[in-house]
C-alpha cells in the first residue's frame, strides 16, 4: 500500500470513528483517532463524551504498542490548552510520535493552529488537510457555533407526496410511519434543542422528547410564544422542572402569565420584535450563549417557513409518506414569503434519501 492510500485509509478510520461522539461530546467537536506504526494500526480512539478524554488521549492508552515513531491520524487539530483535559499536544510530545496528520485546524481561538505549531517546535512532522471537507462535514455545527456563536439550524418536518403536513382540519397524526415517527426520535435524542411555534403547541399539546430511540442527550424543548398562550395543563409545562423548556416571548407578554409559567418550573426570555414577529436571531444568539450547537425546529409551517426566509436554516430532514392529502387550506411545511421566482430557489447540496418503512427519509444542506 502506498504511503497515499494509506493515509486516506487511515484518516477515514478516524473520521468514522470520530461520528461515535455525535450526541455525546457537545459543545465539544466530534474528533477521531488512529495510531499507526508502519503499517499496523496499535491504537485508536474517540472523544466518547463531553469532559471525557480527548481522541488523542483515548487512542493513546488503547496502544497495543509502543506509539514512539508512529503516526497519529486525527479529524482535527490537537488542542494545546488546558480545558478539562491537558493538552493533547502534551502527550503526543511525550508519546514520542514521529508524524502528526490532521484533517483540519481548530478555528477555536484557544486553539487556531497553536497546537500544529507545538508539534511542530517539538520536530514532529505535521501534515494538514486531508479529507478536510469531510471533517468539516462532520463537526459543521461546532464549526458555525465557533465562527457565529448561533446553532447548526435543521428544519424537520414529515409530509404526504403532494407536500402537505396536515389536512385543512390541522390534525396531523400520523402523516408518517411509525418508522419514520422512531427516525424523528433518534435525531431528537441527538440535538441540543428542538423548537416549535405556539401554534404546534396549541394544537398537539406535544412532549418533544426522545421516547422511541436510545437517547444520547436530553434536548430543551423551545417553545416560540410571542403573548405567553402556552397552556399550564400541557404536556411541557407539566413536565418543565424535569426536562429543560425555554419560552421564548416578546415584551407585550402578560407578566401574570410569566409568573405563572415561571413557577411551573418554565424559563423564560424575552426576545425583541422584528417585522415579521420575534427577532429569530436574537434568539439563536441566545441558544449559543447556552453553549447549544445545534437545534432541530419541527414546526409548524409558520415559524419553519421564518427560518427559510431569513436564510437561518443550515439543514433540511423531511419525511415524506406515500399518501395525498390536496386541497388549497392544507398548509405546507414552508408558510411564509418564500421565493419570488425560480431563479431565487435554494439548490440543496449533499442532498441523501433512504427508505424508512413505508416513507421514503430526505435529508440535505442549503449552505
Amino acid at each position: 500500500m502506498s504511503p497515499a492510500t494509506l493515509d486516506e485509509k487511515m484518516m477515514r478510520r478516524a473520521l468514522a470513528l470520530a461520528r461515535r461522539g455525535e450526541g455525546r461530546v457537545e459543545p465539544n467537536p466530534m474528533v477521531g483517532c488512529v495510531i499507526v506504526r508502519g503499517d499496523r494500526v496499535i491504537g485508536e480512539g474517540w472523544h466518547r463524551r463531553f469532559g471525557g478524554p480527548h481522541a488523542e488521549i483515548d487512542a493513546l492508552r488503547r496502544c497495543t504498542g509502543s506509539p514512539r515513531g508512529a503516526t497519529c491520524y486525527v479529524t482535527l487539530e490537537p488542542c494545546c490548552h488546558h480545558g478539562k483535559t491537558p493538552p493533547c499536544t502534551d502527550a503526543l510530545i511525550a508519546a514520542g510520535v514521529r508524524r502528526v496528520v490532521a484533517a483540519m485546524r481548530d478555528p477555536f481561538p484557544r486553539v487556531a493552529g497553536g497546537g500544529l505549531k507545538a508539534l511542530g517546535r517539538a520536530g514532529i512532522r505535521v501534515d494538514v488537510g486531508l479529507l478536510a471537507e469531510e471533517a468539516a462535514v462532520i463537526n459543521a455545527p461546532f464549526l458555525k457555533w465557533v465562527v457565529t456563536g448561533r446553532p447548526w439550524v435543521i428544519l424537520k418536518w414529515a409530509q404526504s407526496l403532494d407536500g402537505k403536513i396536515a389536512p385543512r382540519d390541522g390534525a396531523s397524526r400520523w402523516i408518517t410511519s411509525a418508522a419514520s415517527r422512531r427516525e424523528a426520535h433518534l435525531l431528537r435524542g441527538r440535538v441540543d434543542a428542538v423548537m416549535v411555534g405556539i401554534g404546534t403547541v396549541l394544537s398537539d399539546d406535544p412532549m418533544l422528547t426522545c421516547r422511541d430511540a436510545p437517547t444520547r442527550r436530553t434536548a430543551a424543548r423551545v417553545v416560540l410564544d410571542s403573548r405567553l398562550r402556552t397552556p399550564l395543563r400541557s404536556k411541557l409545562v407539566r413536565t418543565s422542572r424535569r426536562i429543560p423548556t425555554l419560552i421564548f416571548t416578546s415584551v407585550a407578554a402578560p407578566a401574570a402569565r410569566r409568573r405563572a409559567l415561571e413557577s411551573a418550573g418554565c424559563e423564560i426570555v424575552t426576545l425583541r420584535g422584528s417585522k415579521h414577529g420575534l427577532s429569530l436571531t436574537q434568539l439563536l444568539d441566545e441558544l449559543g450563549q447556552c453553549g447549544m450547537t445545534n437545534v432541530m425546529v419541527e414546526g409548524g409551517g409558520r415559524l419553519l417557513g421564518a427560518c427559510f426566509d431569513a436564510g437561518l436554516a443550515d439543514e433540511v430532514v423531511a419525511f415524506v409518506a406515500p399518501r395525498l392529502i390536496g386541497g388549497a387550506a392544507a398548509p405546507g411545511p414552508l408558510d411564509g414569503r418564500g421565493v419570488a421566482s425560480m431563479s431565487g430557489a435554494h439548490l440543496l447540496r449533499m442532498l441523501k434519501c433512504r427508505p424508512c418503512g413505508p416513507d421514503q427519509m430526505w435529508r440535505a444542506r442549503l449552505k
